[in-house]
């Protein structure tokens, strides 16, 4: 799959952009390992279940599958996996890759399922176009706009001494409520 110049195109058009050092506990190391962030596919290929995963030298047999038993056997694949990782893990999802769901309503006629659908990928174009982005200079520039705007009308000192205020209240209530929880008090939190 990484020669696939499509599949990388896509993967790494998702990839965030920004100006900010990623932390280098992130980099990958010279041997690969399980908390490396990547993909795995399963697959029944001639009769065979097969684990795809870049990291590993070829792929994985999980024995016999026919496509029917597909569902069944990568399930128990699955879970012995989901299996070695503590309870409450959450660094990692599922994927069903399945046949586009707008060909299905084609096929059946389904006026307002296909337009729900296409409302769906409108709205992940929009979603994705934002992703892409990188709005931290369009922030910056803003924020300086604002401190000019309260600089130039006086009011920049006591606009920042409110927002201290401000801040300190709410640590306060936090600290009250995590006190109320170590304490076993119930506490309203509105």
């Amino acid at each position: 799959m990484s020669n696939s110049d499509a599949i990388r195109d896509a993967h790494n058009a998702f990839a965030r952009s920004s100006p900010f050092l990623a932390d280098p506990s992130l980099h990958r190391d010279s041997e690969p390992s399980e908390d490396v962030y990547h993909f795995i596919a399963y697959m029944p290929i001639n009769n065979t279940l097969y684990e795809l995963d870049g990291l590993q030298p070829a792929p994985i047999s999980h024995g016999q599958c026919t496509e029917e038993q597909f569902s069944e056997n990568v399930l128990s694949v699955l879970q012995k996996r989901i299996g070695r990782y503590p309870d409450g893990e959450i660094r990692f999802n599922l994927l069903a890759m399945c046949r586009d769901l707008r060909v299905r309503m084609r096929e059946v006629g389904d006026v307002e399922g296909l337009e729900r659908e296409e409302d769906k990928r409108r709205a992940w174009r929009w979603e994705n176009a934002l992703r892409r982005h990188n709005f931290v200079g369009f922030a910056g520039e803003l924020i300086k706009g604002v401190v000019r705007e309260k600089i130039k009308k006086n009011e920049y000192d006591s606009w920042v001494k409110e927002s201290m205020e401000k801040t300190k209240k709410l640590e306060e209530m936090k600290r009250a409520r995590r006190a109320g929880v170590a304490g076993g008090d119930e506490m309203d939190t509105e």
